[in-house]
């Protein structure tokens, strides 16, 4: 039991940003160790993304994602956000700190920013639903 209560302990201790840099232990809680991908764009014929991504593992991100409005779109891909942690989604101001995700959809025009931490090394993909074209894919490398 003493053990258990030392662990708990030790991980409030290095989970409080100030308390982890305080000893040394900052890691993924260091504003240094944060990086912002270029925007991803869902519109009616348009590529989702200009290349593939490539993260690496231990890093947390910032990506947006920007829909014009021209048809109800969405994006999914079950592997990739199985490999990440999502700290939050922000939309219209609103932060949202969901558990996970399976896919994500803007019926109109607007803009989502998630931010999160890849862990999972691996090759992975976000696309359009139902769709077989490479423009309506992005290829996504967590190193």
């Amino acid at each position: 039991m003493k053990l258990i209560a030392a662990l708990g302990v030790a991980v409030g201790l290095f989970a409080s940003p100030v308390l982890a840099h305080d000893f040394g232990f900052a890691g993924i809680l260091d504003s240094n160790n944060r990086e912002e991908l270029p925007e991803l764009t869902l519109s009616s014929g348009k590529p989702i993304a200009e290349a593939p991504l490539v993260l690496k593992s231990g890093t947390m991100y910032e990506i947006e994602i920007v829909s014009d409005g021209t048809a109800e779109l969405a994006l999914e891909g079950s592997g990739f956000f199985r490999a990440i942690w999502i700290n939050e989604v922000v939309i219209n101001g609103l932060e949202i700190r969901p558990f996970g995700l399976e896919s994500v959809e803007f019926d109109e025009e607007g803009t989502m920013e998630i931010e999160f931490l890849a862990i999972k090394p691996g090759r992975y993909f976000l696309r359009q639903p139902g769709s077989t074209g490479e423009n309506q894919r992005v290829e996504i490398t967590i190193q």
